[in-house]
């Protein structure tokens, strides 16, 4: 006789939070933010010496990193066309990048970095690994790769439900674990 048992059932997801009881200070998403907007902070700070700005800088890396169009960098750093194309005269302006209508299909603008450009975008990897590796002073690695695990775990879980809402698609950030010990000062993300 074949039995049949039925998938053992989901236990229901603890809830952290109530809305009677709401703290500001106690939320993942507060903290967040807060821990986003004094990194950019000391990030800013210390990408002057390279004369960019927090959008300049992002713009330099992703095209560094192979985004070669200017609706693609767009996409990646979750901005307009329109602003992402003046914030591109001021790189263009810089002599840090150049941009080429595409030859094949004319609404497509390419973009290239300037040998300057070049110079300038592979010192970005530097100055964000400093910074990072600042402000996780006192972890150990057993506790930086517990908060990459979390911080995936927390975004795909957000990205699930912005699926099931059918909501519009946020960025997608890459986290790359380290390898080696000599990957110590890579860069642990791409924005």
């Amino acid at each position: 006789m074949n039995s049949q048992s039925s998938p053992p059932a989901e236990s229901p997801a603890p809830s952290f939070y109530d809305g009677a009881h709401y703290n500001k200070d106690e939320s993942v998403g507060f903290l967040m933010k807060r821990g986003l907007a004094v990194l950019v902070r000391n990030l800013e700070h210390q990408l002057q010496a390279l004369d960019l700005t927090g959008t300049q800088w992002h713009a330099l890396l992703h095209v560094h990193l192979g985004c070669d169009t200017v609706a693609g960098c767009a996409r990646e750093m979750q901005t307009d066309a329109g602003a992402m194309t003046r914030m591109l005269d001021r790189l263009e302006a810089k002599g840090l990048l150049v941009r080429e209508r595409s030859c094949s299909d004319r609404r497509v603008v390419n973009l290239a970095l300037t040998p300057r450009g070049v110079e300038v975008a592979a010192q970005i990897p530097h100055v964000l690994s400093e910074v990072l590796n600042a402000h996780l002073r006192g972890f150990s690695q057993a506790e930086f790769t517990l908060l990459l695990n979390l911080l995936r775990r927390f975004v795909d879980n957000g990205e699930a439900l912005a699926e099931a809402n059918q909501a519009a698609p946020g960025p997608h950030l890459v986290v790359q674990e380290r390898t080696t010990d000599d990957d110590h000062d890579a860069a642990k993300t791409s924005s």
